[in-house]
């Protein structure tokens, strides 16, 4: 066959009978080998050689994928600047196909034809593509006792299978292999940080989603505080709230606000405290701390009471020191039992 074109277009028709099973032959009526290779997998982005074997007198060779040609011989016909010749000799025609990607994946067939007969070689090419989440549960925010409901979908080849788990806190164990997670009447305790995994043959991908679960305030019991007059005393009030508490405190029913009577309030996170700088008699006495959220709220009292310091007089007198009265009591006693055993003392004379 001396036109070049007119061989590659029977070799496209060639192609074509190939596809539907039907036997093929030459001009020569000498019917042509027909070969499998084995399947090519590579990964998305990578590089695949495609390589056939020539041998005895090669007139005419091409590479040809879905009845398009690539190469005939040394002629590019493809247009994609990927695809490039690495070899064609009396042994071997090899292209490249650089940066694959699925529109590559298929059939491809090497024709050649020497002077007694044409052979064709088949290969499919796998193209595998690495997992990639592509929908993902934005972060979630719901009252406690409420239900939620996770989606993470992820697409690849071959398809990648889809899990979830929670990473914060760690000391939580709760997974699903399965691209929704549900969990009915949500508590505090499983707030947290979750994680979604895509995962194929190829690689993983990893992303995580915030769950925040907002509740009612918390308060840990008050302490009761004990001050000396005119020293410093501070009550202190925790609360546990999401979203974080706000603090109000009360004497009796009157509220107290920062700075008033010489008092500061001073909120830090879930902590508040209630300083006096100098407390007087009027300070002593019962307060009340309010936690309050959006979902509710709640208080405890705490005491503040006085503190006597021992006086300088007793600290000298020491740990048997009594008022002046009891001393003078106590000495006039003394006295009687001295003279009580001079008598007797007397009397065991005689």
């Amino acid at each position: 066959m001396k036109n070049p074109l007119c061989w590659v277009i029977l070799t496209g028709v060639a192609f074509l009978l190939i596809q539907q099973g039907l036997p093929v032959y030459s001009q020569g009526d000498s019917q042509s080998d027909n070969k499998v290779m084995d399947n090519i997998t590579v990964r998305q982005g990578e590089t695949v050689l495609l390589s056939c074997s020539q041998g005895d007198v090669v007139t005419h060779s091409a590479w040809l994928n879905r009845s398009s040609i690539m190469y005939a011989g040394e002629d590019k016909w493809s247009v994609d600047p990927r695809v490039s010749l690495v070899t064609l000799n009396q042994d071997e025609f090899t292209i490249k196909i650089e940066n694959v990607d699925m529109t590559d994946e298929g059939q491809y067939i090497c024709a050649v034809q020497t002077r007694s007969r044409a052979t064709t070689t088949s290969v499919h090419v796998i193209v595998q593509v690495p997992p990639k989440i592509t929908s993902l549960s934005k972060d979630v925010v719901v009252n406690e006792g409420s239900n939620v409901s996770l989606v993470c979908s992820a697409s690849g080849k071959p398809d990648p299978t889809v899990s979830w788990k929670i990473i914060s806190p760690a000391a939580q164990i709760l997974t699903s292999e399965d691209e929704f997670l549900e969990i009915p009447s949500i508590s505090r305790q499983r707030a947290g940080t979750y994680e979604c995994t895509a995962m194929n043959d190829v690689a993983t991908d990893v992303q995580t989603v915030e769950l925040t679960v907002n509740y009612a305030p918390t308060v840990s019991d008050g302490k009761d505080v004990g001050v000396t007059l005119g020293q410093q005393g501070v009550l202190q009030c925790e609360a546990d709230a999401v979203p974080p508490a706000d603090f109000e405190w009360y004497r009796d029913d009157r509220r107290i606000f920062n700075g008033f009577d010489g008092i500061e309030i001073e909120d830090s996170g879930a902590l508040s405290k209630l300083t006096f700088f100098n407390v007087s008699e009027g300070d002593y006495g019962n307060y009340t701390c309010v936690a309050i959220n959006k979902l509710g709220s709640a208080n405890t009292s705490i005491v503040l009471f006085e503190v006597i310091e021992p006086t300088s007089s007793t600290l000298l007198q020491g740990p048997g020191a009594v008022q002046d009265g009891n001393s003078a009591s106590r000495a006039c006693h003394t006295s009687t039992c001295l003279l009580v055993l001079l008598a007797l003392q007397l009397l065991l004379k005689f």
